[in-house]
């Protein structure tokens, strides 16, 4: 059994799911605590009461148990913690987490970016940032974590045809997802945020280097987050968050601020992906054959329908989860069939030469 004052947690997003779950924890010792993950450091882990960050380290026996099931502490996890004789707070049991917002990298392993967030606001510059395409792979990956996003266009005081580009993502994006140009660095601009800064929210912030992330967390929080400007030319970002952490708002809500990620790729199968898109699946349903690809078959309904930027992306996301579910024998039987279909092709080209 575990005690916690619920009203102080809930400043750090506690809700009625974890609460319930904390109190089934079979735990030996009678003095431990409910704590939030707020930073993960290299030689220790960031816990939040509700009032103070305090440093931790993870138990041993628990440690062996994370790397067992492939799995790590990360910011927003609940966890229970208690102190030793000599004053350390040891992280003793970890709670199942009720969303996981996660990416798969280059090498296929799995990163978990967050964990409990309710709200993701989806950060983009209105400047050399803007990218409808990765803007549409956040997208995909939030809905499939199944947390509800918000997308904010930050930079809108010195960005060139707002207007324009207003227009083009509310073309391509689904219509129930809310999308708002504003000034991250003026409170009265992000006001409009308000309906997502409930008591016992957790929002996290994810965009690339220079959107504005940590501009909007200091708005928000009046976290002091360092700030800095993008680079001239290009427009880049530059990583001045360089890990992810938990910050106060004023209202009870909590934001959990990330540093900028530019390899995006999907934790979610093909099928969860394909739901992402629901315009394209609700017009797939009158194409006249079911299992009608969008490429070049006759009476494709969505050809026509979607942006075709839009519908390439769509695919590519499609591709990268069919490849990450592909098991190793199957991937080697993929690259020789390539290599047969290309050694193939050059013998043909050959033939034509002769």
């Amino acid at each position: 059994m575990i005690a916690f004052d619920f009203a102080q947690l809930r400043l750090i997003g506690l809700q009625q799911a974890i609460a319930g779950a904390a109190t089934q924890l079979d735990l030996s010792s009678p003095a431990a605590q409910l704590l939030r993950v707020s930073a993960v450091h290299r030689d220790s882990i960031g816990v939040h009461d509700g009032i103070l960050e305090h440093p931790a380290q993870i138990l041993p026996r628990l440690l062996h148990e994370l790397q067992a099931q492939d799995d790590v502490l990360t910011v927003g996890d609940w966890v229970a913690a208690e102190h030793d004789a000599h004053g350390t707070l040891w992280i003793t049991a970890h709670l199942s987490p009720v969303t996981q917002i996660a990416r798969r990298g280059n090498d296929g392993r799995r990163q978990v970016l967050a964990s409990n967030v309710d709200t993701a606001l989806l950060v983009m510059g209105l400047d050399g940032d803007f990218n409808p395409r990765r803007l549409e792979r956040y997208l995909a990956i939030v809905l499939a974590a199944q947390v509800t996003p918000v997308v904010v266009l930050s930079k809108a005081d010195v960005a060139d045809d707002v207007a324009g580009k207003l227009a083009q993502l509310k073309q391509r994006l689904p219509q129930h997802v809310p999308l708002f140009a504003v000034d991250t660095r003026h409170a009265y601009d992000v006001a409009i945020l308000e309906p997502w800064l409930g008591a016992g929210q957790t929002l996290v912030l994810l965009g690339s280097s220079g959107a504005g992330k940590s501009s909007l967390t200091n708005t928000l929080c009046t976290a002091g987050q360092a700030t800095d400007a993008v680079r001239h030319g290009d427009g880049r970002g530059r990583h001045t968050t360089t890990a992810r952490s938990l910050h106060q708002c004023a209202d009870g809500a909590c934001i959990i601020d990330t540093p900028g990620l530019r390899s995006w790729q999907a934790d979610a199968d093909a099928q969860t992906l394909a739901a992402t898109f629901d315009d394209i699946a609700a017009l797939a349903s009158t194409c006249q054959f079911r299992d009608c690809r969008h490429a070049s078959e006759p009476g494709c309904a969505v050809r026509g329908a979607v942006d075709a930027d839009r519908l390439r992306n769509y695919h590519k996301l499609l591709r990268d989860a069919r490849r990450g579910e592909a098991t190793p024998l199957e991937r080697i039987a993929a690259r020789a069939k390539w290599k047969t279909i290309l050694k193939a092709g050059l013998e043909r080209g050959k033939d034509k030469r002769r």
